[in-house]
């Protein structure tokens, strides 16, 4: 098991970052790697709410942890603080044992100079999944998370 831990500056407030990581259009759109497409089959951003989330590879060369090139997880929110925090627990859907496992993902945010610092950690990462692969993917979907809050795009414009 291993973690990642990522930390970004954003210039938007700390209720626009928020907003963006509770509502379901917007996580379709950010949280989901450069090369991949999201669809969102369940979210409900309360304390035990339920996620459950696909994201498949565009190119057919992707290879997935659920089928052939798409990864399905599903969880729950455990932590909502507003403003301030977002801890799920989620877990692969998938046979094979070297990516099983909860996992817990927090967003805690902080006021900084001009904006919002976002820090990402995602914890409980099964062996199965190279450490690099997962940083890389966070950090990805994290630049489309900034790009979104930095554009003042309001969830329900998306």
């Amino acid at each position: 098991m291993s973690s990642t831990r990522i930390s970004l500056r954003v210039h938007a407030p700390r209720a626009s970052v928020y907003r963006a990581l509770l509502d379901a259009r917007a996580v379709a759109t950010w949280r989901v790697p450069t090369g991949m497409s999201s669809h969102v089959h369940a979210f409900e951003p309360r304390e035990g709410g339920s996620i459950r989330i696909s994201l498949t590879y565009d190119a057919q060369t992707g290879t997935g942890k659920t089928t052939a090139h798409t990864d399905t997880y599903h969880g729950r929110f455990v932590k909502l603080v507003p403003g301030e925090q977002v801890v799920e627990v989620v877990e692969f859907e998938t046979d094979n044992p070297a990516l099983s496992g909860e996992m817990t993902i927090s967003f805690t945010l902080t006021d900084a100079d001009g904006g919002t610092e976002i820090l990402a950690v995602h914890e409980g990462v099964p062996s199965g999944v190279p450490p690099a692969d997962n940083e890389l993917g966070w950090r990805l979907s994290l630049a489309k998370l900034a790009a979104l809050v930095e554009a003042g795009e309001s969830p329900s414009e998306l």
